[in-house]
């Protein structure tokens, strides 16, 4: 887990970023040059104030070749805890590059979830070759870690904290965290935890009303035993969206037998929120969660090309709609001009809808107790804004032409297309979210196929019927 600053301006070395708040050109270059020329007291000259946000930042922007050297040319003084700000790839190809001792030594001053965050995305036989070197105690900790889920609140902890039992007053409990080796506590932490001999949890107590209580006052009367909790296997979007519910910084977490075997910060937290909507972004855009700007140019291109075989397919079936009216195409021209128009326009306003279902759906904000009402207001939002367009469209359609009776059969189809996007739009991500696919994922090519048919469907039926084209 980072240290949480509580300064709200952090000061950072002069040089290293522009105005625009990106690493400045010159800093890495200088960087690198040293790295290059093997000096280790430029390099800490350089990094050695740098928070590990920065430096996790420096490395990204360094050759591959010269990030495991930055590593071993700072030895003692470089902060791992920086691994866990890059790219998963970058770390996994640092990490390959440096001796298991190294690593051992680094990992030794982190906190059991920074542990985990370095160690979860490797192969399980470097897992484990690292494991085998750490001491007993280290290793236990963090291989329990790794054998809870992939994405659980088990993966998110840290399990460094302070517990106590309920008789011990405010007192002895302040001299306990006085006396405990600083090895032995977490680097920031704003509750202790108040258990029973079999380790379940009673309740917490607050720093800071630890801190102003009577120091013979019991923590059983201070405790308390309301305290919110995780469950150790509870996904980290469900553990976000705990987070916000209730406004918190930390939550302890439990496992079946409500024993307490961990907690989770506000940080973590916030890593999760940044990591979830990226990957919603990426998924609307039918990008891999997974990817990263630091792949290679073939797992990206491999890893797109479903994507797009499957938005190939579904611009086939609209193309075989308009096929559908070729003798019709063929005897009025202009209906080939208008045609891609209605559709675009229907798609990019089931485009709008689809992002705020997903969005919605996501943080459950939609669900079945409003599903109706928003679908209602959807409904309006399409008819209004299809009876808008298809004002402005239809003339000037119709001037561009000078019919204008194709601009009353192009308003007509607009209005039909938006209203069209716009359930579209609300009720896939709906349908999708009730089977259990993920709507972020599967929603723009359907979306995209219902928009395309029923628009060049609705424009050229309409037209064929009104101008008798059969």
């Amino acid at each position: 887990m980072a240290e949480i600053d509580e300064d709200p301006v952090v000061a950072q070395p002069e040089g290293l970023r522009d105005e625009d708040g990106e690493l400045r050109r010159d800093f890495v270059q200088d960087v690198g040059r040293a790295i290059d020329a093997g000096d280790a007291d430029a390099l800490r000259g350089f990094t050695g104030d740098l928070h590990e946000a920065d430096l996790g930042a420096l490395i990204e922007a360094l050759d591959a070749d010269q990030r495991p050297r930055l590593v071993e040319l700072l030895g003692d003084d470089f902060d791992f805890a920086a691994l866990t700000e890059v790219d998963e790839r970058v770390r996994g190809d640092i990490l390959e590059e440096l001796p298991t001792e190294t690593v051992v030594e680094g990992m030794r001053e982190l906190e059991s979830d920074d542990a985990v965050a370095i160690l979860e995305y490797l192969d399980r036989e470097d897992q484990e070759e690292i494991l085998d070197a750490m001491s007993a105690l280290d290793r236990l900790a963090i291989q329990r870690s790794l054998d809870y889920p992939e994405n659980s609140a088990g993966r998110l902890m840290q399990t460094t904290l302070v517990r106590t039992p309920p008789f011990w007053t405010a007192g002895q409990t302040l001299d306990h965290i006085h006396d405990i080796d600083d090895d032995e506590l977490p680097d920031s932490f704003f509750e202790i935890f108040v258990v029973d001999p079999a380790h379940r949890l009673l309740g917490n107590v607050f720093l800071d009303k630890l801190v102003r209580a009577r120091r013979s006052v019991r923590l059983d009367d201070l405790m308390d035993s309301d305290r919110r909790r995780v469950l150790v296997t509870e996904d980290q979007e469900e553990v976000a969206r705990f987070f916000e519910r209730y406004n918190l910084i930390s939550a302890p977490v439990v496992d079946e037998a409500d024993r307490l075997v961990g907690v989770i910060t506000i940080d973590d937290i916030v890593d999760v929120i940044r990591e979830e909507s990226q990957e919603d972004i990426g998924a609307l855009g039918g990008v891999s969660p997974s990817e990263e700007l630091s792949d290679t140019v073939l797992w990206t291109a491999k890893s797109r090309f479903l994507w797009l075989f499957v938005n190939l397919l579904t611009a086939f079936v609209a193309s075989g709609v308009i096929g559908l009216f070729e003798d019709q195409l063929q005897k009025m021209v202009a209906l080939a001009v208008l045609v891609p128009i209605v559709a675009s326009q229907g798609g990019n306003a089931a485009t709008q809808t689809m992002t705020i279902a997903v969005r919605a759906l996501a943080t459950r904000e939609l669900t079945r107790a409003n599903a109706m009402r928003v679908v209602r207001r959807e409904l309006l939002v399409g008819c209004l804004n299809g009876i808008g367009f298809g004002v402005i469209t239809g003339i000037a359609a119709g001037t561009w032409f000078g019919m204008a009776s194709l601009g009353f059969v192009i308003a007509l189809a607009m209005l039909t297309n938006m209203i069209a996007g716009a359930l579209g739009g609300i009720l896939i991500p709906m349908v999708l979210e009730r089977y259990d696919a993920d709507p972020a994922v599967s929603s723009g090519a359907f979306v995209t196929t219902v928009t395309d048919v029923v628009g060049n469907f609705a424009f050229l039926g309409i037209a064929t019927l009104w101008f008798k084209l059969w």
